[in-house]
């Protein structure tokens, strides 16, 4: 079977960095972004099973604890998804009104508790969409030919492309810069 010679500019869904694949229905740049992928897709689908399995084997509690003006410290980590722990140091701060009726019966008021910890939707940042390079390789330096002309060592010069957002694209083993970022950034240093 012949060999693919594509290659096609596309953002890693991963990492989000820019790479050239060899196949149209490729989605990730290396092994490692797809296994990593793979690992939150399964560990988010675990997280969204066991919040079900919790709400179908408290629904008939919650239903209950729902109509009662003052709940228990456990009724409101079932009720609110919050920790006993948080609740307790917002009890301590004085954020939350407790009354302590006994030992092990400290009880707080379930509208006040509804009131701090509602759902406020914020509006979702636009993503910043990385910056593509539209450059030639004529227009650009390899990582090589930067060290050299500054005297600065490859690592250095990595380490600041990554710091200032400098975009680069990798041809083969070589990487490439745009030189007027290069010159640009390297002259006022």
């Amino acid at each position: 079977m012949a060999k693919s010679n594509l290659k096609i500019p596309k953002l890693c869904e991963q990492c989000r960095k820019p790479f050239e694949a060899k196949t149209v229905a490729t989605r990730f740049c290396s092994p490692y972004c797809a296994n990593k992928s793979g690992k939150e897709k399964k560990k988010q689908a675990k997280k969204a099973e066991q919040k079900q399995t919790l709400l179908e084997k408290s629904i008939d509690k919650i239903a209950d604890i729902q109509t009662r003006p003052y709940i228990s410290i456990t009724e409101a980590t079932i009720l609110f998804g919050i920790s006993k722990d948080t609740i307790r140091r917002l009890i301590i701060a004085g954020k939350i009104p407790a009354f302590n009726l006994g030992q092990r019966l400290t009880r707080i008021s379930r509208l006040h508790m509804e009131a701090m910890f509602t759902a406020v939707d914020l509006p979702e940042e636009p993503k910043e969409e990385p910056v593509r390079m539209h450059y030639e390789t004529n227009e650009c330096y390899k990582i090589g030919e930067i060290s050299e002309k500054f005297g600065i060592s490859p690592s250095t010069v990595n380490n600041t492309i990554r710091r200032y957002g400098i975009p680069r694209r990798q041809v083969g083993k070589f990487v490439y810069v745009p030189k007027e970022q290069i010159d640009k950034l390297f002259s006022t240093n």
